[in-house]
């Protein structure tokens, strides 16, 4: 890529990641001659008020916050139309990657995440900033094992202007069932999302999924998440507790800060008992946040819903409108617009499944009968099951499941607990089991460029982590790799491999300020060779000084580096005073404004000048421009002494 510097001082060096609102670049500060990760909106953003005033909050919210669990912002600014910041450059890779590739974690390795987590949002929260957008993609886990949490793209102080704007809702997998509604956030929005993460980190899935946004934000309000322990037998009691109160529905329920979740993890992790009660397994009549303290009784269908402890495996499917897990959404939150589009939502869903109870009653006479729910029953248990209710084996389809054992129902339509004529077919979906790992042959990535060797990577779908060192192989490309080139790699994994800085190079140092003398002396000390490649006045460095020099950043040892020295401030421009002896006062006024000077005319006796005509003048020769010039005029024999009365004394 071009060598572009930001600011006049971070010089991009290559492109790491990118975003929905901006670019990130590894670069390197020429001031303090450290890598770090510049972030730039992009062009379709820098030009919106909106989000350049986001943008630029993120950077001043984020700027603040010091934490050994927060990614260090150091720097932002403008450069042209372009905003940027500068943040603090990390080796590792996000926490959903890891998830991917090694699945579920050991507990007390969730644990320890969690509590890392709770470290950073601590710090924000005592700052009021909400984070908002706590998933495991901005969660970055380091080599050592310790975490970093990133991204406040979408974070906001409580005094800001921009608080109440809710157009970035995050990823659905992981909001609060009040942020699903667009209520007022607080630190336990970011402590439901952060269970989430937990969740996903102790089961390797999410506790909610489906096939769209809007779906999954639905179930986040109006679905109690199977317990971690019924898909992976290794998560305990202790840490299962935890997990599910942080994910409570209504935010009064779930841990109140932070500080006290990290007390709890941290009591875990050193083998003590942790008193966290049951999760609630039924969710109050007036929704979440409302403050209704009334229970639901729940029907015995409905009662249904809770997962049974003794599967471990599989999670009872319900439908909105049907008589297993129907939820009533009259009471929603009055006080939010997204809360009425949800329940509107909800509302409608209903309103068409009883137009179609009601349709396909009228079509075949009201003979309706309840469909079983066979999900999770053997195949030949399930079918029949299904012609003993009266009803017909439709079509059987097989699929992958990770919830499902092999030659399990996972899925059925029409759902079971819908009302349906008798004779229906029912299409059923047989699990195949988990999905065949697919693993890829790592390709050659020697002698490619980082960005080469990155869509190589990425075409297979796999993901890179470069580091850089010196290499007799030609600089900026690939020398070593692992896994090497030839071994099976499961799809979605990692390949490391290192880039070549060039042999024998070494970094610049960094000699802007200091004298000639001691910027060559610096310079040679380090392999370098110096030249003076030009002068130039300045108004910030001291003359015979350092301006600037060229390359900069890692070079060959004895690579000439140009050095541009100061002459100092640019001195004021002079000019020759005119002669005027002789001349009238008004020509000789004129004379002296013309070549860039002021005057103060005197007025002085003479019997040998006429009078009117200038005597003297002072100073004379080479002048500062805006020098005042004195001139005597002659005021003629016995005329007294003083300024002349007319109007041409600029002093």
């Amino acid at each position: 890529m071009d060598q572009r510097v930001l600011g006049g001082r971070y010089l991009l060096r290559d492109k790491v990641g990118s975003g929905g609102m901006a670019t990130v670049y590894r670069a390197q500060d020429q001031v303090l001659d450290r890598t770090v990760a510049v972030k730039i909106m992009l062009p379709q953003y820098a030009a919106d008020a909106t989000f350049a005033a986001r943008f630029k909050q993120e950077a001043q919210a984020a700027a603040g916050l010091s934490s050994p669990y927060i990614v260090g912002v150091y720097d932002w600014g403008k450069d042209g139309d372009t905003y940027y910041i500068v943040m603090e450059y990390l080796r590792g890779t996000d926490l959903k990657s890891g998830i991917r590739s090694h699945g579920a974690l050991d507990p007390k390795k969730v644990a320890q995440i969690g509590s890392q987590i709770c470290g950073a949002l601590s710090v924000a929260h005592k700052h009021e900033i909400i984070h908002r957008d706590i998933k495991p993609q901005n969660i970055m886990v380091l080599p050592d094992g310790n975490i970093k949490v990133m991204d406040f793209g979408i974070a906001r102080a409580k005094n800001s202007h921009l608080t109440q704007d809710n157009n970035v809702l995050g990823t659905a997998h992981y909001v609060s069932p009040e942020q699903t509604r667009g209520q007022e956030l607080g630190p336990t929005s970011d402590i439901y999302s952060l269970g989430v993460v937990m969740y996903e980190c102790a089961t390797g899935q999410v506790p909610f999924d489906g096939d769209d946004a809007i779906s999954v934000a639905l179930k986040q309000v109006n679905e109690i998440p199977v317990p971690p322990s019924q898909i992976n037998p290794n998560v305990d009691a202790d840490l299962e507790r935890i997990i599910l109160r942080c994910m409570e529905k209504d935010p009064a329920n779930r841990f109140q800060t932070a500080d006290e979740l990290r007390q709890v993890l941290n009591s875990y992790l050193s083998g003590h008992t942790v008193d966290v009660p049951e999760p609630t397994r039924v969710i109050s009549a007036g929704g979440t946040g409302t403050g209704a303290t009334e229970t639901r009784v729940m029907s015995d269908a409905t009662q249904a819903m809770v997962r049974p402890a003794v599967d471990t495996k599989r999670a009872q499917r319900t439908s909105i409108s049907g008589s297993t897990g129907s939820y009533n959404t009259d009471e929603e939150d009055k006080g939010s617009g997204k809360g009425k589009i949800v329940a509107a939502v909800i509302a409608v869903i209903a309103v068409i499944a009883a137009v179609a109870v009601f349709a396909s009653g009228m079509l075949t006479g009201g003979d309706q009968t309840q469909v079983p729910n066979v999900i999770g029953q053997a195949q030949e248990e399930a079918v029949s099951a299904i012609e003993d209710a009266g009803f017909k084996v439709g079509d059987i389809t097989p699929n992958y499941s990770d919830e499902f054992d092999e030659g399990e129902v996972m899925d059925q339509t029409p759902q079971g607990g819908s009302m349906e004529a008798k004779g229906t077919e029912i299409d059923i979906v047989i699990s195949r089991g988990p999905q065949p790992i697919e693993y890829k042959e790592v390709p050659n990535l020697s002698g490619m460029t980082a960005d080469e060797a990155e869509a190589a990577l990425a075409e297979l779908g796999l993901t890179g982590s470069a580091t850089e060192e010196e290499n007799d192989a030609d600089e900026g490309t690939v020398f070593d790799q692992s896994p090497k080139a030839g071994e099976q790699i499961e799809a979605g994994g990692t390949v490391e491999y290192k880039v070549s800085t060039g042999p024998g190079t070494e970094e610049v140092p960094n000699v802007t300020g200091y004298t000639q003398t001691r910027a060559t002396s610096i310079l040679s000390e380090a392999g370098f060779g110096v030249t003076v490649t030009g002068s130039s006045y300045s108004d910030s460095i001291d003359e015979g000084c350092v301006i600037s020099y060229d390359p900069a950043g890692h070079q060959k040892l004895g690579t000439e580096i140009g050095l541009v020295i100061s002459l100092g401030p640019e001195p004021e421009p002079t000019a020759k005073v005119p002669n005027v002896i002789g001349m009238e006062q008004s020509a000789a006024e004129q004379e002296i404004a013309n070549a860039g000077f002021r005057y103060n005319s005197v007025v002085q006796s003479s019997s040998t000048v006429p009078e009117g005509e200038v005597i003297s003048y002072s100073p004379n020769g080479e002048q500062i421009q805006g020098t005042t010039i004195k001139l005597v005029i002659s005021g003629g024999p016995g005329a007294s002494a003083g300024n002349t009365p007319e109007e041409g004394d600029t002093e």
